[in-house]
């Protein structure tokens, strides 16, 4: 069995209330094992057998929507890119964990796609931003709440959505993952 992380995004925001537990259980009707959530917002461990993760990606996205009526994103990964989503992370260290993110994305970024997000947010804030591997590494120099790079803006110019977390998050997650 391998251990995984799905990260939902859209979940206990913007209206789309969702208790862990009903999270939790609707895995494991899904025939899921040892399902955890961690944190209060759509993170949860799980063992599964190995395979491809953007079939579980589709899979959760479905399942939001038929038992939840939730429109949501998923993000499916490994201990080990959690683990990459922490240690490669340019600004983990120079920044603080609150606001140093790893915003995962549904597929990579071409070149020229990167280069227009950067070209966009240009003068639009003092974050600083780096590609990596099907992810964005985000340090909100002056906080997430007032910074205009959201993930709207993110996905308008990458043309793929995404999810944040910060490495403080990410940090306990991949210690829960053993």
């Amino acid at each position: 069995m391998t251990r995984y992380l799905a990260l939902f995004g859209s979940i206990n925001v913007g209206g789309n209330r969702l208790t862990m537990a009903d999270l939790r259980y609707a895995f494991e009707r899904e025939e899921f094992t040892n399902v955890e959530t961690v944190v209060a917002s759509g993170n949860v461990l799980f063992d599964f057998d190995e395979r491809p993760t953007d079939g579980l990606e589709e899979l959760f996205a479905h399942m939001m929507a038929e038992r939840f009526d939730i429109d949501s994103f998923v993000a499916v990964r490994t201990k080990e890119e959690v683990r990459a989503a922490v240690e490669d992370n340019p600004f983990t260290g120079s920044g603080e964990d609150k606001f140093v993110h790893t915003h995962f994305l549904a597929g990579q970024p071409t070149p020229e796609q990167f280069e227009k997000l950067m070209s966009d947010h240009a003068g639009r804030g003092a974050e600083r931003i780096a590609p990596g591997q099907r992810c964005l590494y985000i340090d909100y120099v002056d906080g997430v709440g007032r910074s205009k790079l959201t993930s709207a803006f993110i996905q308008r110019r990458l043309g793929c959505p995404g999810t944040a977390r910060n490495v403080g998050s990410l940090a306990r997650i991949l210690a829960k993952m053993g």
